[in-house]
């Protein structure tokens, strides 16, 4: 396993942000809960088809009170396209529920609130924390987990040991954005399958681990 030395994690991160100074969530949102749910429902899909869903569920269900109002049976025709979509039903009404009952109607602003709503783990509680809040969270998904060691950006195999190494190793600096950079790396040009190599920024320092 061959690491990036600091001064090489600079120049990757400072490559991807000349690219991209401001990246976003591909994900589409019009507040808060909105972005909850959205990430919510992004569990083992695509953005593409959480965003194909949501475009008519938001403009009428945007707050917790009209989702609630909507219930399962009435979120389900929205979200039938997308995988495990019974489980998300559920998992988003009850924490429009519980986001009415115990936080006012707001979006928690700390990880262990977050964590306590249905459907809400590690990772989803660091995306809102980074999107909505711009706390410089880690959250770690498929692309996060297969690209940061393949780079030599982290080590470990977990969620969590990955997230604890990228934390530790990405300067400061660079850290608000930095989830997003290394996930649209794996999405658009590290791919599982067919890598880009030969179009890729970084692939001179790149330690092709793997």
């Amino acid at each position: 396993m061959k690491l990036l030395s600091p001064e090489e994690m600079d120049i990757v991160f400072t490559r991807w942000q000349t690219q991209n100074p401001e990246p976003v969530s591909e994900l589409e949102y019009v507040n808060p809960f909105t972005l909850l749910v959205a990430v919510v429902l992004s569990a083992q899909a695509t953005d593409k088809s959480v965003n194909i869903a949501t475009k008519n569920l938001f403009p009428i269900a945007d707050t917790p009170e009209k989702m609630l109002a909507l219930g399962v049976d009435g979120l389900i025709p929205y979200i039938k396209t997308i995988g495990l979509y019974k489980n998300k039903a559920a998992h988003v009404i009850g924490l429009s529920k519980m986001l009415i009952e115990d936080f006012g109607s707001q979006v928690p602003d700390n990880r262990e609130d977050l964590m306590k709503l249905p459907g809400v783990g590690r990772k989803t509680a660091n995306v809102v924390l980074n999107v909505i809040f711009h706390v410089p969270s880690m959250p770690v998904d498929t692309h996060l987990l297969r690209v940061s060691p393949k780079i030599g950006l982290a080590e470990g195999s977990t969620p969590e040991t990955i997230e604890k190494s990228l934390l530790e190793r990405i300067p400061e600096k660079y850290l608000l954005n930095a989830h997003h950079w290394i996930l649209l790396h794996g999405r658009y040009v590290c791919t599982a399958r067919n890598p880009k190599c030969e179009e890729c920024i970084i692939n001179d320092v790149c330690k092709h681990n793997f």
